[in-house]
């Protein structure tokens, strides 16, 4: 069996995610963690065989804590993605009213995605940030009525709460992108890959360019690029690539050993299949 893992408690959206990612296959069995960090580490100390962590929102943008442990703290590298498309939903205790809603409350990344909502609909209302959605609907669920929660469906069911008020985010086009990781292997290559690296360069003007324009040089298509600062001096930072392609491609091959020469920092985080060209 294997033993996987997400931001729990029962209820997040990470739930979601993972039930959506793995169905009914009977092979995985779920464990819930309180907070990305201990996630990550847990497949590091092989408690976990699996983790699905979110990496990035269509909104929010990146999860900078997803991307810190995979460049410094954690050796795991990406299996596979999975997207999923949010619906964030205003949760209360049933028979509570719009004009009743003194608190909300939700992990900050939903915060951020509901951020005008809330400020026209409940000017007045103070904001207060929980470690996860679902933890924010069971505080509801045992409060009072002035209480709302900002979560999923699954959070109104498993807390049996009421939806006072669906799709609430900030725009239409609302999708996290989850990493699973591991920390035995990426995957092999399918002909429709994506590759994520993370490096830092010199200071040192064009630096950046130079590693960059390897992959124009090798005609590879660059999905993604995030900065992060590097923590062990100010002002300099880290970059994570994500680019089309499987390492055992030989342009992708290629081209992350010329990079891997060309940088101050290098870290191959893995090659797995493109989530948008699955069925």
């Amino acid at each position: 069996m294997i033993k996987i893992g997400f931001l729990g408690p029962m209820g997040t959206f990470s739930h979601e995610a993972l039930l959506q990612y793995i169905k009914d296959n009977k092979d995985y069995i779920p464990f819930g963690f309180n907070t990305i960090s201990d996630l990550l580490l847990a497949v590091q100390k092989d408690e976990l065989d699996q983790a699905i962590a979110p990496i990035e929102n269509s909104l929010e943008g990146a999860v900078n804590v997803t991307m810190d442990m995979m460049a410094s703290d954690v050796d795991l590298k990406i299996k596979s993605e999975f997207v999923l498309p949010v619906v964030e939903n205003l949760l209360v205790k049933k028979g509570t009213r719009f004009q009743d809603i003194k608190h909300i409350l939700s992990h900050p990344q939903p915060i951020g995605q509901c951020i005008k909502y809330i400020n026209s609909s409940f000017p007045c209302a103070e904001v207060r940030y929980v470690y996860s959605t679902a933890g924010a609907a069971e505080e509801v669920s045992r409060g009072e009525p002035g209480l709302a929660a900002i979560g999923s469906a699954a959070a109104a069911e498993v807390y049996g709460l009421e939806i006072l008020e669906r799709g609430i985010q900030d725009g239409e086009n609302n999708h996290t992108r989850f990493v699973i990781v591991s920390a035995a292997e990426d995957s092999p290559r399918t002909g429709s890959d994506k590759t994520s690296i993370v490096f830092s360069t010199d200071n040192e003007p064009g630096s950046l360019y130079r590693v960059l324009d390897i992959f124009n040089l090798w005609d590879i298509n660059m999905t993604r690029i995030e900065s992060r600062p590097a923590k062990n001096e100010l002002g300099k930072y880290i970059f994570f690539v994500d680019v089309e392609g499987h390492r055992e491609d030989e342009n992708i091959r290629d081209a992350l050993t010329m990079i891997k020469r060309k940088t101050s920092f290098y870290k191959f985080l893995g090659s797995y299949p493109s989530y948008k060209d699955r069925d």
